[in-house]
């Protein structure tokens, strides 16, 4: 392979299905690619020990003692394989290379046989088989050399993320669900680290970090390498849990290879599995898939928010069942430490919906509610648009921490990095633009230097921060109601509704009679309900009926002889007027308004009758982003339009001309 960059090399190895095609369903391709690429991977890394593991194995073996608890150390990793096999030795022999590539993978210790076991490779090995292609694919990737010297493990798990992409593609699944682009990732780890510099420094530190939503593990391992470039002796334990069973076992496989404990790594839903439920975590990212549905997890997620609370997870609440982001922020907000113990940090990639969606009192903006209130929010920063495989849509960093400084406390801090951006060459999917290295030293700049540009109106990056305290996100949603005004008629149409009316055909039985007593009244009006009831009750006594009594048939009764009218009758109940549900409307105060100096102002000069209903406020919270950049942009003058217009009716008219000749 002459060119190992991870695109390239995830290319190359794509290739093989060339040889898949026919036998295999596109769909299908990466359940062979995935696990023969790891397999190889594995191969490469322990190359440089196998002699010693079987030697250690025979010694061992000879002595009649198990060899499995000394090989790790002679194997240099976590894991070993007790096998002579290798693809190439498999690939070339005449034997049966399905029952010989069998052995190899059992021959695996069995932390990274399970990895296989959730490939289900065994199943793949024997259709390959089947198929006569087993040979073909296994002489394809012995000769990828895949050694970490030649392919670092940073750039293997890119092209390991790459190979997961093309997976999805294949099989119309949402790349976001396994894939952020190394560039956003990038970013994230700056922001969500780099105030916390001084410390990670210190030296002999170590810190833990947590994706509750991991993929592949690359933000795992990006956190990694920025603490560790920053300090060497550094320790970094990581932890994370995955849906995704060929996502999860490509993690697990990069955590050995790397010498971590991949025991960290689960398999599970986080919401309804949590696997490291007693964990505390001094760091926290993650990019869970947009508005994917928590319907699976519904029951486990509502059981523990209604006898939990907030000794759970979900106390706050539970957004719509069609999009589940704020459970991964809520799950993520439970796993951090203690103040007293050092706190936390996390960051999270949302789209735009949990800024917003939810009115007052809904599971979304009480979740944000909760959040504000305990002073958690650090800074939202909206990203440029087109960045990711899946989905060209809009997309914000969510960073949160129990540890605010002072500067920080009771404030957040919008950060506009839209602007933050180059144009690809050649688009990936949706991928149409990426943030350049020196953009992202530019927006880490920002984000430290926020307060003083928001503060400073000179400073040259003024404009892209705003600073709000908590409570500027915090509104009243108040009911103004306003009284129901009616006059009183009774036409043909009101006697069609008397027959449908239910409610009077209960209290009278015979309807045909009621509306008997009621045709000579057609035509009448009246301009309050006395009067039109006592014409009402006249013509009853006259047709030899009763007025029924109850409040329910008073109620039909004024629904289809009553009309709406600006200047009718101010209908009362209980000596109160009665709100017309038709007029009812709904007005946002900010949090720390008076709502009766707010009517004075808004409503009551162009409603003077209008009044609030107490026992109908709310409190809500949402974070308009856009609003709070929004500029102005005056229309074109008509002059200039009517200018241009000319200019193209002439090129159109000498385009003809040229077309005629």
């Amino acid at each position: 392979m002459s060119d190992t960059t991870p695109k390239n090399l995830a290319n190359e190895i794509w290739q093989v299905a060339d040889l898949l095609r026919g036998d295999y369903k596109r769909a299908d391709y990466g359940k062979v690619i995935l696990p023969f690429a790891v397999l190889r991977r594995l191969e490469c890394v322990l190359e440089p020990t196998r002699e010693a593991v079987l030697k250690a194995q025979e010694r061992w073996q000879a002595k009649g003692v198990s060899p499995e608890p000394f090989l790790p150390k002679e194997a240099g990793y976590a894991f070993y394989n007790r096998t002579a096999h290798t693809l190439a030795s498999i690939a070339g022999a005449h034997e049966d290379a399905r029952a010989d590539l069998h052995r190899y993978v059992r021959g695996f210790s069995e932390n990274a046989r399970l990895v296989f076991d959730k490939f289900r490779f065994a199943e793949q090995i024997d259709h390959l088989a089947e198929v006569k292609l087993l040979h073909l694919v296994l002489s394809k990737f012995a000769d990828f050399d895949l050694h970490p010297s030649v392919v670092s493990n940073h750039e293997m798990g890119y092209a390991f993320e790459e190979l997961i992409r093309k997976f999805a593609e294949e099989s119309n699944e949402t790349a976001g669900e396994h894939f952020t682009p190394r560039e956003v990732i990038k970013l994230m780890v700056n922001l969500l680290l780099a105030p916390d510099m001084e410390e990670i420094k210190v030296p002999n530190m170590s810190r833990s970090v947590y994706d509750p939503a991991c993929g592949t593990g690359g933000m795992l391992s990006a956190a990694e390498e920025f603490v560790l470039q920053h300090n060497p002796q550094g320790n970094v334990y990581v932890f994370g849990q995955e849906l995704n069973p060929e996502s999860w076992a490509i993690c697990r496989s990069d955590m050995m290879i790397k010498n971590h404990y991949a025991e960290n790594i689960k398999l599970g839903n986080s919401f309804s599995e949590d696997l490291l439920a007693e964990r505390k975590f001094d760091y926290m990212l993650s990019n869970p898939p947009f508005g994917v549905e928590w319907k699976k997890v519904k029951k486990a997620v509502e059981d523990e928010r209604d006898n939990l609370g907030y000794r759970g997870r979900f106390g706050a609440g539970t957004p719509r069942i069609n999009d589940g982001s704020l459970l991964f922020l809520q799950h993520m907000i439970s796993k951090m430490k203690p103040v007293h113990e050092g706190g936390s940090r996390l960051a999270i990639v949302f789209n735009g919906s949990p800024l917003f969606t939810g009115a007052a009192g809904s599971g979304e903006s009480e979740i944000r509610r909760w959040i504000l209130e305990n002073d958690w929010l650090e800074a939202i920063v909206a990203l440029p648009d087109q960045l990711f495989y899946n989905t060209g849509i809009s997309t914000y960093f969510w960073i949160l921490t129990n540890r605010k400084d002072p500067a920080h406390k009771g404030k957040v801090m919008l950060i506009d990095a839209r602007d933050y951006c180059v144009k690809m060459r050649k688009s990936l999917g949706d991928k149409r633009k990426q943030i350049s290295d020196e953009q992202i030293d530019e927006i880490t700049r920002l984000y430290g230097e926020a307060l003083t540009a928001a503060s400073d109106p000179e400073h040259e990056l003024h404009g892209k921060v705003k600073v709000f305290r908590n409570r500027d996100f915090g509104y009243q949603r108040i009911t103004v109601e306003r009284p129901l005004k009616l006059r009183f008629e009774v036409t043909e149409e009101t006697l069609d509704e008397i027959c449908e009316s239910k409610p009077i055909a209960r209290a009278f039985g015979d309807i045909e009679q009621f509306v008997s007593a009621f045709k000579p009244l057609v035509g009448q009006q009246w301009s309050t309900k006395a009067e039109a009831w006592d014409a009402i009750r006249r013509a009853l006594v006259k047709s030899g009926l009763l007025w029924p009594s109850g409040s329910s048939f008073a109620k039909a009764l004024r629904d289809v002889v009553g009309v709406r009218c600006p200047e009718g009758e101010v209908q009362t109940k209980k000596g109160e007027p009665e709100p017309d549900p038709d007029l009812r409307d709904f007005e946002n105060v900010p949090l720390d308004e008076d709502i009766a100096a707010y009517m004075e102002r808004e409503v009551l000069p162009h409603v003077p009758d209008a009044w609030v209903d107490h026992d109908k406020i709310k409190i809500g919270y949402e974070i308009p982003f856009t609003r709070h950049f929004y500029v102005y942009e005056p229309p074109r003058p008509l002059v200039a339009i009517d200018a241009e217009l000319k200019l193209l009716e002439l090129e159109i008219q000498q385009l003809i001309g040229k077309v005629a000749k």
